[in-house]
This record gives C-alpha cells, structure tokens and sequence, in this order.
C-alpha cells in the first residue's frame, strides 16, 4: 500500500487526458497571468486496450493520435475510469495522528480483496459536524497504473500525475460549507463522490443506469435518482444532511435531460440541481476560457498548472539510481569490519563466485518453470478477484427460494427483478393486482431472516408497479 503525495514545480503547460473505456480526450493548457489558456484538444477512440495489449503498442496508437491533433507538449496528467477503483470508508478512532497510516493500512488489507502490494491506494479524510473523523481508500490495481504509465512512456509522455475523473471534477477542497454531490457522466459509465466535511464521504460507479440500445445511449433517471438515496442511506446523518446540491458534469442532450427528471425528486428534500457547463474561478482557482468545456482532463491540467494536489493521487512513487544502491548494500557494512580484512575479502569473493554459480542455476530452472508460474498467478489474481462474490452458505438461493415461497401461485402479484447488494440488502420490483394482493404478499414473506420490510415505490394501477426492500439475516421490525 503507498499514499502518494508529490510536491513539483507548476509547469507553464500541460496535457491533460482522460480515458473512458476506449475513448481519449486531451487538452492542452497554458498558464498566464491569472488564467488558462486552451491551444490544443483532442478527442480520439482508440482499437487497443491498454489494459490488455502491448503498451509499446498502445503507446505508439496514442502518439500517432497526438501527432494528427499537432500536439507536442510532452508533460502530461491524465484521468482514468473510475471503475479501474475500490473503495473503502473507515470511522477512525481516537489515535494519535503519527499512528493513523498504520490504522488506515491495517483497514486496507482486511477491506480489499488484492494484497496491499498489489494496489496503489490513495486517501481522503473527513469529520462530520459532530466531530467523528472518517477516511476513504481508493485503491487501483498497481498492474493496471504500471501497464498505462509504460503505455504513455512508449507515447514519449512525461507523467505528471495520475487520478480519477469525478475527483478531478469536483476537488474535495472546493465543495464549500455544504456537502456536494457530483455526477459525472462518460462514455460508458456514470461516477457519483460525494464532497464534504472537507473531503471525499462516498466514490463509486452507477453500475445499470447507462445502456446503449439500437446504438443510442439511453441513462435511467430513476435508477439515478435509486442510487443516490442508496449512497446518502449509507452515510452518517449529519454527513447526509450537510449534502444540498447535486452537481451534474456532462455534455449534449442527456446530461440536460437528467438535470430536468432529477430537480423533482431532489428539489422537495432541499438538494439543488444543476448542469455545469462552464468554469468559474472559484472552480479551478484561476480564470478560464469563456469557450472552454468543462472535463476532466481540462480540470486535472489546470489544477496541476497551479501546483495543487490532485484530491486521489495514483502516481507511482520515483526511486532514484542512489537510493536503490543504498538500499541495496546498506545492510552490507558490517562486512567491511573486522580485525582481518584480507580474509573478509576472500570471503566475500568467494560467496559472491558461489552465488553467481548458484543464480546460474536457478535461471535455468526459472526458464523450465518459468511460465508455469505464470499462469498459477494468473489464476491467483481470477481468485482473490472473485472470492468476495463467493458466499458458502448460498445466502442468494436462500433469498430467492423466501421470495419464492411469498409470493402467490396464481400470479396477482410477479416479481421483474430481484436485486442483492452485500449479501443481505434486498430490492425488489414488480407488478401487482391491487394493494391488499401486494401487502399480503408482503405479510407472507416475513419471518425471522427477513428484517425492515420497506415499501419503497408503487406507481399506477391494475396492475400497479411496485419496489419494496428488506435485509436479509438480522431481526428487525418488518413494517412497511
């Protein structure tokens, strides 16, 4: 686990990127007195996968994309999907500050389904008005930054910085007194963050609210709208409370169209709605292009051209040709004691001979092995990946056959679709006949492992459409 901070000197200009499945933007950016000014942008979809092809290869598609924009500009930060991350919240205890890192690190190894070594994580810490303090961890797998970093090197690209799109959007020093709540719709998914208490509180993808149907995008605002009481549910009240304004970064027709169907469910619980279409100052700290579209990647190049941190921070930390030697023989000094020098030295020489004789013939064995090997780690990696999803007492069969069993043969009241998150949080949709059909439904389904029934939404009539949810394995009052 490493928590990157870097302090460098503010170039004059930048690139800025951002990736968002297969889809490049860039921009690039020239501070002057006070302000940015925008020289060249670029907007590209590339055929390669970073993640899964050559980088020299990815990185060679990139340059030839830059060289057709006329861009030269070799210093760069970019932006990268928001679903490459985990993320974890922690209540922190009352520690000294000098042994919150070795807390947050501990949380970190237990919450993530990777080894510490295996992730960058980056943290963003908070308090609430009643003075508890929290941290999010945001992890990226290190072979997915590690591929992409070798893929810009190969595009003769010097990085700068690394981070995500949301949290570029919206820096977590910016959202004011009151918690904000930014949505920043992309290419192929839709981030949510939620901003306050002077840090990031939630950061997550909407997974199912964007599909692509007969080639047209089409976003759910419902589903929206479901996501966001699901993720300020899951926050302190006091945290919850603070959130009056939901941000929405995006462009064209549907990001408007979501501004409009999200103001009535918002706007009656006092959250404020509102398309950003344009930079002020007090957004990025320094004036910008009257003409100037906002994104991440134009918003990660001008925070950067002002020497301020990104919110998460992916860059790999930089070990220079000296720190690598003194790590290396530091723990080799006692040798060099000792009231015989010359023997020491035969010593030495001659372990280093049997060494050398030794790695010979482990390289050999390792080219025998070698690729076996590799593919036992590959199928390590699938493991820890996936072992979360698994659950050895079938709880998922246990809620369906429940669902099953509550509701009637004859078909009054169908279920359309059945949601589980973490196990135990149950949402269900569907049709019904009349109300007495849908609550008796409901009285039926109660029973020991079925706790906080809760109707959630009924709209319409014979049939009438339905979402209730409940918690699955805890007793609890099962009203609704």
């Amino acid at each position: 686990m490493i928590q990157l901070k870097r302090k460098q000197r503010p170039p004059s200009s930048l690139l800025g990127l951002s990736l968002d499945g297969s889809q490049l933007e860039g921009v690039v950016l020239r501070r002057t007195n006070g302000s940015v000014a925008e020289q060249k942008t670029l907007f590209a979809s590339l055929s390669l996968d970073p993640l899964t092809n050559d980088p020299e290869l990815v990185g060679r598609e990139i340059r030839n994309q830059l060289d057709q924009a006329g861009i030269r500009e070799r210093r760069c930060v970019i932006c990268v999907p928001l679903n490459w991350a985990l993320t974890l919240q922690t209540k922190l205890p009352d520690l000294p500050e000098e042994d919150v890192a070795s807390f947050l690190q501990l949380e970190a190894e237990r919450g993530f389904p990777y080894a510490p070594d295996a992730l960058l994580i980056s943290t963003s810490r908070f308090q609430s008005e009643s003075g508890e303090k929290y941290a999010t961890q945001v992890a990226i797998p290190r072979d997915h930054i590690l591929r992409l970093e070798k893929a810009l090197k190969a595009a003769r690209l010097k990085l700068l910085s690394f981070s995500v799109a949301v949290s570029a959007l919206q820096a977590a020093d910016s959202a004011g007194a009151e918690g904000t709540l930014t949505l920043a719709l992309g290419d192929t998914s839709v981030g949510l963050q939620v901003s306050c208490g002077g840090g990031v509180a939630a950061l997550r993808t909407l997974e199912g609210v964007l599909e692509i149907e007969g080639g047209q995008k089409q976003l759910y605002a419902d589903a929206v709208a479901r996501e966001i009481r699901i993720t300020l549910g899951q926050l302190p009240v006091d945290l919850r409370e603070a959130v009056r304004e939901v941000k929405v970064f995006g462009r064209g027709e549907m990001a408007r169209q979501l501004v409009e169907e999200l103001q009535p469910r918002l706007e009656p619980s006092g959250i404020r709605v509102k398309l950003i279409t344009s930079y002020s100052a007090s957004d990025l700290g320094v004036k910008a292009p009257d003409n100037a579209e906002v994104s991440p990647a134009f918003s990660l190049a001008a925070r950067q051209l002002l020497g301020r941190l990104a919110t998460f921070e992916f860059l790999p930390p930089k070990i220079n040709a000296w720190q690598q030697f003194s790590a290396r023989y530091s723990s080799r000094k006692l040798v060099t004691t000792g009231a015989v020098a010359a023997s020491v030295a035969l010593l030495i020489l001659g372990a280093f001979l049997i060494q050398q004789w030794q790695l010979s013939r482990l390289r050999s064995k390792w080219t025998q092995i070698g690729p076996k090997v590799t593919e036992l780690d590959n199928l390590q990696q699938q493991i820890r990946k996936y072992r979360p999803w698994f659950d050895d007492s079938v709880r998922s069969l246990s809620i369906l056959r429940r669902l099953s069993e509550a509701f009637p043969e004859d078909g009054v009241v169908a279920a359309k679709t059945v949601e589980i998150r973490e196990a135990s949080a149950v949402t269900c949709t569907g049709t019904a006949r009349d109300h007495d059909s849908l609550y008796k439904t409901l009285d039926r389904l109660k029973s020991p492992e079925v706790g906080d029934i809760q109707v959630d939404q009924i709209r319409g009539s014979n049939p009438m459409q339905f979402t209730f949810n409940f918690h699955w394995g805890e007793r609890g009052s099962n009203e609704h």
